[in-house]
């Protein structure tokens, strides 16, 4: 063992034992290149939480070259560790966690904590980990950012929210009647502290302006997941020729629940037993899908049938979660008429955020009940749509922000016929439909630049 790596690794030791806080604090050395901590990668079943990070990362590399990137994942899964590691071949991850004295479990994340200028915490659905950046803020000094989060304090289950969500604008009106003081207690201390606060839609910067965070900086800033660049033409073209999936003569259909049924997927595998335990809450959301499911996807399959019969094009229905591969199959396919039924491929597996760029970036359009697929397109020029359920929290509310909002649909006030007749217009003219996408993304893209340009003021680089 040389005799730098042994007091790094022994200096990062001592820190997680909490023997020397200074040392987290340590700061930037004269000549060395900033450092960024990135919180991100927060699960792996969703394409979406997978594709926030490469995301990020783009981001950051393109407007901040002269940074080394840290990530700090949550989770690594399905092939998506092979997936950054090839496309950021400079990248370091740490692993770890935070334990109860507040301090990081592993030496190699106190050495991150140690050596890093600022701590960006990722796109995701309210302020994922934040008790981490709490813990982070606390033992080190050290500025503290938020990268595009959506804060949605009414709907979904918890202590005076609403399970069965609502439209944007009911949400909207709910989170308007809060008290000022609605924030819990280190939430609001971390949005206070933090350095910059950039959120996805303009409802949670609404709500967090009434709650009086005191964040410097906070303003709309875009899912990151608009920024992931990252693709796999070779599998994914091998795929396309495979299936007889024609550029510019499919559309790609994503079906969802109104609630993901995490608590189905975390048992796959176990006994039957193991199964039958289901909390109070599991039971409710198992209820309102089977009371919605039906319902709602019967529009994306209406939609399906209409463009089958009118064009002759092809519908490819796909993940953005792991186990809409089935929901595809049953409330998608199945039910279709048979002359339908044989232009339409299924896909049977899971898939990365890679490869389905490549597919999108040939499709004539996205349709998706799920909310980053269409953004996924959008990046590779693609027109998309996103089917907005009441349950999915009003971080749908950054389509309109971003100037998608002829392309945002509240399920419960659409139908198979409506979406049919927005589809027609991209079929018709899909040249027009793509410029419309440029708009969109050279908005976005202006916004991006901001919410960098807060990373480095906050690392003291001008």
């Amino acid at each position: 063992m040389n005799r730098r790596f042994f007091l790094k690794t022994s200096l990062a030791a001592t820190a997680v034992a909490g023997v020397s806080p200074k040392l987290f604090a340590a700061a930037r050395t004269a000549g060395r290149r900033p450092r960024i901590l990135l919180r991100n990668s927060w699960q792996s079943v969703n394409i979406g939480d997978i594709g926030h990070t490469p995301g990020a990362l783009r981001l950051l590399e393109e407007y901040f070259p002269e940074a080394d990137l840290i990530l700090w994942p949550g989770q690594l899964g399905h092939g998506s560790r092979d997936m950054l590691v090839k496309g950021f071949p400079k990248l370091r991850i740490v692993t770890g966690s935070v334990g109860t004295d507040g301090k990081p479990t592993t030496p190699e994340l106190a050495q991150a904590w140690s050596e890093t200028d600022v701590y960006v915490s990722g796109s995701g659905s309210g302020f994922p980990a934040h008790q981490h950046a709490v813990a982070f803020r606390k033992a080190t000094g050290k500025p503290v950012g938020v990268f595009g989060v959506s804060t949605d304090p009414v709907s979904g289950f918890g202590q005076g929210r609403d399970p069965e969500g609502g439209t944007l604008k009911q949400l909207r009106e709910q989170a308007l009647k809060l008290p000022p003081t609605h924030l819990a207690a280190d939430l609001r201390f971390i949005l206070d502290e933090a350095s910059f606060m950039f959120c996805r839609d303009t409802l949670s910067l609404e709500y967090l302006r009434a709650q009086k965070v005191k964040a410097p900086v906070l303003e709309f800033g875009p899912d990151s997941q608009l920024g992931m660049h990252l693709r796999d033409d070779e599998k994914g073209f091998a795929y396309l020729k495979a299936n007889g999936l024609e550029e510019g003569k499919f559309i790609c259909v994503i079906p969802r629940l109104r609630y993901s049924p995490y608590h189905h997927m975390r048992n796959a595998g176990l006994a039957e037993a193991a199964k039958t335990k289901l909390t109070e809450s599991d039971l409710a959301k198992d209820a309102i899908n089977a009371r919605t499911s039906e319902q709602d996807l019967s529009k994306l399959r209406e939609m399906m049938i209409s463009y089958v019969r009118a064009t002759g094009g092809k519908v490819m229905t796909c993940p953005e979660m792991t186990y809409q591969v089935e929901t595809a199959k049953e409330f998608l396919i199945d039910p279709l008429p048979a002359d339908v039924k044989r232009n339409v491929v299924w896909r049977n597996t899971y898939w990365l955020p890679d490869e389905a760029a490549s597919i999108y970036s040939k499709a004539l359009a996205v349709i998706s009940a799920d909310c980053h697929s269409p953004l996924i397109a959008y990046h590779q020029g693609t027109p998309a749509f996103y089917l907005r359920q009441p349950t999915d929290t009003w971080k749908g509310q950054m389509y309109h922000d971003f100037g998608a909002g002829r392309w945002i649909f509240e399920v419960d006030e659409t139908n198979g016929a409506q979406l049919w007749s927005r589809l027609q217009e991209v079929q018709r003219d899909p040249a027009k439909a793509r410029a419309q996408v440029k708009t969109i993304m050279d908005g976005v893209r202006k916004r991006q630049k901001r919410m960098v340009e807060a990373v480095r003021a906050a690392a003291n680089v001008t």
